[in-house]
């Protein structure tokens, strides 16, 4: 094979992944179902090419989001101002949910994975724990610093609720409408930051 044929399969096989990842996130933008046949007929390859790319949907799932997500100090920069954790919480909660709203067909797959095949989903997409540290960063002072167990806990409550398995819960169990359960689990996680709060204002 001389360099020119291999630099030309190289390019192949790079604009083929490139393909199928922008193939993934065009699905993922919708908010429907994700599979792998579904991307691989985006993207116009076979299930068989999509799965030489990538071994498992996870670990596609997780590149083609790569980037998607701001990180939590733009993600919460309307709220940048405020020192209120109360008010910071429900904006990183809101913020979050109506992200998994918009992408919930991927969501699924990856809650999905997760809990059938924990050891594919090494890096599952973490980005409610960095919402929650930011916007909490004005209890590190105070409540971090006086009680920091409690600090901890707070971090830990917050984390079943401003999360898309509290969001599909009360949407998939509960029946609430989508703004329904967004109002529900952002109103949840104010009463768990108030509550953690109070004996320190």
């Amino acid at each position: 094979m001389t360099a020119q044929a291999g630099t030309g399969r190289t390019n192949q096989k790079q604009r083929t992944r490139t393909a199928i990842v922008a193939a993934a996130r065009e699905l993922i933008g919708t908010g429907a179902e994700v599979t792998m046949p579904g991307i691989a007929r985006e993207a116009m390859v076979s299930e068989a090419t999509a799965y030489r790319y990538f071994p498992d949907l996870p670990s596609l799932i997780s590149e083609a989001l790569a980037g998607v997500w701001p990180p939590p100090a733009e993600a919460l920069a309307p709220v940048a101002e405020s020192v209120d954790p109360v008010e910071r919480v429900r904006f990183a909660c809101e913020f979050l949910l109506r992200g998994i709203l918009a992408r919930q067909g991927s969501v699924r797959a990856m809650i999905a994975a997760t809990i059938t095949r924990p050891e594919t989903v090494k890096t599952r997409p973490g980005i409610r724990f960095g919402l929650i540290d930011h916007a909490l960063l004005p209890l590190e002072d105070t409540l971090g610093a006086t009680e920091p167990d409690a600090f901890a806990q707070l971090k830990r409550d917050l984390a079943v609720v401003v999360s898309a398995e509290a969001f599909f819960t009360l949407t998939d169990l509960c029946g609430l409408d989508p703004e329904e359960a967004v109002t529900s689990a952002v109103r949840t996680a104010a009463t768990l930051t108030e509550a953690a709060v109070r004996p320190i204002t």
